[in-house]
């Protein structure tokens, strides 16, 4: 039996707004995760097909709406430059992931529930 028979056939990916400042979603925790990664905004964008603006503008509105780094960047010369995460970069991606998990585990019976309707089983 291959391990993919007993994934589930679906997934919440919660996207999380927290005012008007701070958006958190797959897409950033993703990004974070690949900066972590490659060491590198330049490189991370690329490895999702991001133009390298976009990525720094989504890095960027993460600082400015956590009110301080979540990406500290080195800047290039003789040693090269870089990027790492802060430990609140790093504390978004736990939170994110625990929180993607708990969401997915309280709502299995509602997403199975969908997945039916889907493929046209249960159908009032």
């Amino acid at each position: 039996m291959n391990a993919s028979a007993n994934k589930p056939r679906y997934l919440l990916r919660p996207r999380i707004y927290i005012g008007d400042a701070i958006k958190i979603g797959p897409g950033r925790v993703e990004l974070l995760r690949q900066v972590n990664a490659t060491r590198s905004i330049a490189a991370a964008a690329r490895s999702l097909s991001l133009p390298y603006k976009r990525a720094w503008l989504l890095i960027d509105s993460l600082n400015r709406g956590f009110g301080r780094p979540v990406v500290e960047t080195a800047a290039g010369g003789k040693g090269g430059g870089g990027a790492s995460l802060t430990p609140l970069g790093q504390r978004i991606i736990e939170h994110y992931d625990a929180l993607e998990a708990r969401l997915n585990t309280c709502a299995d019976e509602q997403l199975q529930a969908l997945c039916d309707l889907a493929s046209g089983h249960n159908i009032l």
